[in-house]
């Protein structure tokens, strides 16, 4: 039974239009940023300063990999959030306004079920998002840029600099969309979790795209440096920590941990919201 109700949450989520609506704007701006990189010399001057002061030509990595790695970065700060965030707040939220939500719990279901399949469906969108953004970056790069080395630069605030042969650039850079998609997930429980609220869906989307937008501003904040293994936005760079030389994994593990916690509070806090609301009379 429990497959058979995912079937149908997957199958009402991925009915929507709106639901493409991230996919679509994913496919705009990175073919808007690849014609940039391919004719702006400034997006060359930048990384052959970094390469050249290491000692590498920059003819061996301004490749399809690097590119693309180049184009997740801005994505993953403004629009997986918000992607995610939409989905997160309508799963709940819009079948509680639409008036659906009554004729589901006149079944025998628990509330914690319907809850929890419902969240299962959000996390397998949030990875088909994660898929779908890494593939098309990869692939759209391929078509402009050759296929050679990875160059990974991060200067802040993890200070990565690697270059890698291509096939283990393919490989790790594939590792990396796996933490991303835990991120994604990550952003979608919390919309989630305002979505179990009496609140419209809007509301929910906008309140979880706040609080991931309030830890980037107090991690900005130089003061507060010491704090930010405290933040959010702190384990979600487990992502980028793959491309390190050597890999710490012990922060990475422990990124994983702290966000599967997160994850576990967000859904207790959410289910206790529900189930207390009186969404059948």
């Amino acid at each position: 039974m429990f497959f058979h109700q995912l079937h149908n949450e997957l199958w009402k989520l991925f009915g929507k239009k709106r639901t493409y609506i991230g996919f679509g704007m994913f496919l705009l701006v990175q073919n808007a940023m690849l014609f940039g990189f391919h004719f702006s010399k400034g997006f060359r001057r930048l990384y052959e300063s970094a390469l050249a002061g290491n000692g590498y030509l920059v003819d061996d990595y301004i490749s399809a990999l690097t590119v693309a790695l180049i184009m997740l970065l801005p994505q993953i700060v403004l629009l997986i959030p918000l992607y995610t965030g939409l989905i997160g707040g309508d799963l709940v939220a819009k079948e509680a306004e639409d008036g659906t939500l009554r004729m589901i719990l006149c079944r025998p279901i628990s509330r914690w079920r319907l809850l929890f399949v419902k969240w299962v469906a959000g996390v397998i969108f949030s990875a088909s998002l994660v898929i779908a953004l890494g593939g098309m970056a990869l692939l759209f790069a391929k078509m402009w840029f050759p296929w050679q080395g990875l160059f990974v630069f991060f200067p802040e605030p993890e200070h990565i600099f690697a270059v890698l042969p291509a096939g283990e650039g393919l490989k790790l850079y594939a590792i990396s969309h796996v933490f991303l998609a835990i991120n994604a997930s990550t952003m979608m429980t919390i919309a989630f979790m305002f979505g179990c609220f009496n609140m419209k869906p809007a509301a929910a989307t906008i309140l979880a795209i706040s609080f991931l937008f309030l830890n980037l501003v107090l991690e900005s904040i130089p003061a507060l440096a010491d704090y930010r293994p405290y933040m959010l936005l702190y384990h979600f760079r487990s992502w980028m920590l793959v491309y390190g030389q050597p890999i710490d994994w012990a922060r990475i593990i422990t990124a994983l941990s702290v966000l599967g916690a997160f994850n576990v509070t967000c859904l207790v806090i959410g289910g206790t919201a529900f189930h207390v609301r009186d969404i059948k009379s």
